[in-house]
C-alpha cells in the first residue's frame, strides 16, 4: 500500500454547495429551536446528552514510519486531552432510544498553522460509531436532515419504536453477513459507551497524506465489555450510570489509529457514505489515549464540558484540515450552531487553554 499525496485539488465541491450548507444550518436551527422549546434550555444539535466528561493523555507512538509520522504526529510526545462520550441525537432523550454515540477529543498543547479562526494551541478530533457517515455529502446532509429535524417534535415512544426497528433490521442483516450503517445511526446496539470503536467517518488531511481515523477499545477491562447490554426499561439513563461506574474504578484505554488514502477511486474524498476498504488500506496505530480513573461526571465538570466548551472539526492544525463534503459543512455548521446555543443559554463559549482550566 502507497499512500497517496495530499493537494488541495483532492477535494471538488459540487455546484451550489453553499446554499445546500446554508439549507442545513437553517434546518438544524429549526430542529434546535423545536428542542429548547419542549426542554427550556438549547442544547447541542447532536452528541446532546453525554455520558462521560473526563480528561487523560494522548501519547503519540515512537518510532512511526514515514507516512504516519505527520502533523500532530510528527514526533513521539505525550498531550493532556479532554474527552466527551455522548449520546447522538440533539436532544436529550432517555437511553431507549439508542442510536449513534459519539467520542469528542480535544488536545491541548498543539503548537503550529491552525485553520482560520482558531488561535488556541487545541486539536479536536469529532469522532461517532460506525466507519461512515450515511448522508454522504452535503447535499445527502441536508436531505436527511429534514427528515431527522421533522422528528425532533414527535414523542419519545415513536423515536424508541424506530430506533427499535433499525436494530432489528441490522440483526437480520447481520445473519446475511452485511449491515446497514443508516439502521446502526437510528439503531445502535445497548452496548456499553467504552466498548464502542469510534471513527472520524469522513477523511481529514494528514500531513503530506489523507487519512480516516478510528479510536479503539484497548484495555482488559474494556474488552470485557465486549457483551454487556443496557436493559433500557430499568434504566433510561443507564449509558451515563455505566460509564461512571466504569471510570470510578478503572482507566479507559483507546489506541489511536490512521487508514492512509491510497486509491482515489475506491476511496473518494467526497462522499463520507463509502467505506474505505481495509484490504487497500488498513488502520494503523499513530497514538494511544489513556483515560485515568476519576469522577467523570462531577456537576462542574459536566456543566463546563456541556455548557461552555465545544468540540469541532474547525479546531484543528492546517495539516488536519477536514476534507470533503461532509467536512465541509461541518466547518459551518458546528459553528453556526454553537454561536446559537451559547446565545439562547446566555453563556459565554471558551475554548481552555489547558486541561487545568477544566473542573475536577
Amino acid at each position: 500500500m502507497v499512500p497517496l499525496r495530499y493537494a488541495p485539488d483532492v477535494e471538488k465541491p459540487a455546484p451550489g454547495e453553499q446554499e445546500t450548507i446554508d439549507g442545513i444550518i437553517r434546518g438544524m436551527t429549526q430542529q434546535s429551536e423545536t428542542v429548547e422549546t419542549r426542554e427550556r434550555h438549547a442544547v447541542r444539535a447532536s452528541h446532546a446528552k453525554s455520558s462521560a466528561c473526563v480528561v487523560g493523555e494522548l501519547t503519540v507512538a515512537e518510532g512511526l514510519p514515514a507516512e504516519l509520522a505527520q502533523g500532530l504526529f510528527a514526533a513521539a510526545g505525550t498531550y493532556p486531552v479532554a474527552v466527551r462520550f455522548a449520546q447522538g441525537p440533539g436532544e436529550t432523550l432517555g437511553d431507549r432510544v439508542s442510536t449513534h454515540r459519539g467520542m469528542a477529543i480535544k488536545v491541548f498543547g498543539v503548537a503550529g498553522e491552525k485553520l482560520p479562526g482558531h488561535a488556541a494551541d487545541t486539536q479536536d478530533f469529532v469522532l461517532a460509531t460506525g466507519t461512515t457517515f450515511p448522508s454522504g455529502t452535503a447535499a445527502g446532509f441536508l436531505r436527511d436532515g429534514a427528515v431527522i429535524g421533522k422528528s425532533a417534535g414527535l414523542p419519545e415512544g415513536a423515536k424508541s419504536a424506530v430506533a427499535s426497528a433499525a436494530r432489528t433490521l441490522n440483526k437480520v442483516l447481520h445473519a446475511f453477513g452485511t449491515e446497514s450503517a443508516m439502521a446502526d445511526f437510528f439503531g445502535h446496539p445497548f452496548s456499553h459507551p467504552l466498548a464502542n470503536s469510534y471513527f472520524s467517518q469522513a477523511p481529514i488531511r494528514f500531513g503530506d497524506h489523507v487519512a480516516k481515523l478510528g479510536a479503539v477499545p484497548d484495555s482488559a477491562g474494556q474488552r470485557a465489555l465486549a457483551e454487556w447490554r443496557l436493559d433500557p426499561h430499568a434504566d433510561e439513563d443507564g449509558f451515563r450510570h455505566a460509564a461512571v461506574a466504569y471510570f470510578r474504578e478503572s482507566e479507559a484505554v483507546f489506541t489511536l489509529k490512521a487508514q492512509l488514502w491510497a486509491d482515489a477511486e475506491r476511496q473518494p474524498i467526497e462522499d463520507a457514505s463509502v467505506d474505505w476498504p481495509v484490504a487497500i488500506s488498513p488502520y494503523r496505530t499513530v497514538a494511544t489515549i489513556r483515560l485515568p480513573r476519576q469522577d467523570a461526571y462531577s456537576p462542574e465538570r459536566v456543566r463546563y464540558f456541556d455548557e461552555v466548551m465545544t468540540f469541532r472539526p474547525a479546531h484543528s492544525l492546517a495539516v488536519h484540515r477536514p476534507l470533503g463534503s461532509v467536512m465541509r459543512a461541518r466547518l459551518q455548521v458546528y459553528r453556526a450552531l454553537s454561536a446559537f446555543r451559547h446565545r439562547e443559554n446566555g453563556v459565554a463559549e471558551k475554548e481552555p487553554a489547558g486541561v487545568e482550566q477544566i473542573p475536577a
